[in-house]
């Protein structure tokens, strides 16, 4: 479920608003389905009303009253006289309940025709109310006129509703038959309507807004991913959208100046270092020459060797992730199988494994002494290595394996450390100052992957590097 919610600010802020106008819609709309169903009632019970009054005694004389003016209009007018019709449609009189066995009475609907009688000054003995189809009322199916009424073509489908007033003196009941109007359609239809009209409205504008205020922190998010593999980017964040994003930006860009600098003073104060380091080493080189035994000479030099690959593989390490190496496409197996041969060419056991043509910006100088370095490790512990290039789930694998004694589990995360050595063959005079791992991890990362060392079940040791695609 978790998959399918968004994950950006955009998606997640648009799902909350149409989950809450979809809840907002939906209480209005229950709302306005009452409110319909109270004006529909209302409306069915006045109509009733109005006919009950019209079929009571007083309302027939006041009919017959109404006739004769008309007529007496007419007669002055030289026209014949009207007469004075008693049909009513859908009312009759009858001298019983009309409610048939089984049937259920609508109460709220009896109380309200009550009280607008009332209001009206009749005062009836008993109200009786009921609905059923159509086609199941015997007066509906003996008068085709009252089946026109309700509808001329649907009437037997339709529901309607059955009033029965007792008259106040006991003398019979007044009933009346109503068409029931429809429940709801309408105004379901109205609110369906109404809320894809919202939803259109409010989404596309609240969209031009959101976008306004996420587009400059999507672009603040790729440039802090930038910024960790190119520190020494010049050009600043342009700052836009509203002012909390544009100061967030401006704070960036000024944290990024500033880092630049600091960046900058360590490369200038590591190159003063390694001059001055690499000026007095050189002339201890020379000064040992004068040192008559052969033995203490030569491990003078020796000494003076360590000291000198251990300051360049620092210098090396601190200058990781600076840009004077430009980024190139390019194919990963044929690194790989120069890498190869050129071990090969000084005659170490290093062999290629399975490869797949993968092409990827790299900085090539960079992650081909990572590569190095892995397979000088592999020949100094385990004799000899083997080197393949595959690929998983958009991730290119880089790795190289020995047959050595490997490392164990609880040492695996401490060997990436600078200056981390292992136990009895992994010293100063079978390895070096302990920064080979340490400068490939730093590589693998400057190109957004890993370097990950993990103990292979037949014995030895396998290290990836591991590059997203």
């Amino acid at each position: 479920m978790a998959r399918l919610l968004p994950r950006s600010l955009l998606g997640q802020v648009m799902l909350v608003l149409a989950l809450g106008l979809l809840v907002g819609q939906a209480i209005s709309g229950v709302l306005l389905l009452r409110a319909a169903e109270q004006r529909r009632d209302a409306t069915l019970i006045n109509q009733i009303a109005l006919r009950v009054v019209s079929a009571d005694e007083r309302g027939a004389e006041r009919r017959a009253e109404r006739a004769q003016l008309r007529n007496e209009r007419r007669a002055r007018r030289g026209l014949p006289p009207l007469p004075v019709s008693q049909d009513r449609p859908g009312i009759e009189a009858s001298s019983a309940s009309p409610l048939q066995p089984g049937e259920r009475r609508l109460a709220r609907y009896e109380d309200a025709l009550h009280e607008v009688l009332a209001g009206q000054g009749l005062q009836p003995r008993s109200i009786a109310i009921t609905t059923r189809l159509a086609s199941e009322d015997p007066v509906v199916l003996a008068r085709p006129r009252l089946q026109q009424r309700i509808d001329p073509v649907n009437w037997r489908e339709l529901q309607i509703v059955v009033a029965g007033v007792e008259r106040a003196n006991g003398s019979g009941w007044i009933v009346v038959r109503q068409p029931l109007p429809p429940r709801g359609p309408r105004v379901i239809g109205g609110i369906f309507l109404q809320t894809l009209v919202i939803f259109a409205v409010l989404f596309a504008l609240l969209y031009i807004v959101l976008r306004r205020m996420t587009r400059p922190l999507a672009e603040l998010t790729a440039r802090v991913g930038d910024f960790a593999h190119k520190p020494d980017q010049v050009v600043p964040l342009r700052e836009s959208g509203p002012e909390d994003t544009r100061r967030l930006i401006a704070a960036h860009n000024a944290m990024e100046a500033r880092v630049a600098a600091l960046l900058d003073e360590k490369d200038v104060m590591l190159g003063a270092i390694g001059h001055d380091l690499k000026t007095p080493l050189a002339a201890l080189r020379v000064r040992i020459e004068s040192v008559p035994d052969e033995a203490q000479r030569q491990r003078m030099a020796e000494s003076i060797e360590d000291i000198t690959r251990t300051l360049d593989d620092i210098l090396e390490l601190a200058r990781v992730g600076r840009h004077d190496v430009e980024f190139e496409v390019v194919d990963l197996a044929a690194l790989a199988s120069t890498l190869v041969e050129e071990f090969e060419d000084l005659e170490k056991p290093v062999s290629l494994g399975k490869t797949e043509r993968t092409r990827r910006e790299i900085q090539l100088t960079w992650l081909k002494r990572a590569l190095r370095n892995l397979v000088e490790n592999a020949l100094r512990y385990g004799g000899s290595a083997r080197l393949s290039v595959t690929s998983e789930n958009r991730t290119v694998i880089l790795a190289v394996e020995d047959d050595g004694p490997g490392i164990p589990p609880d040492q695996i995360a401490a060997m990436l450390e600078p200056f981390a050595r292992g136990e009895a063959s992994r010293n100063r005079a079978t390895g070096g100052a302990g920064l080979g791992l340490t400068l490939a991890r730093a590589i693998a990362e400057q190109h957004g992957g890993e370097l990950v060392l993990t103990n292979r079940t037949e014995g030895g040791l396998r290290a990836e590097i591991r590059l997203p695609l």
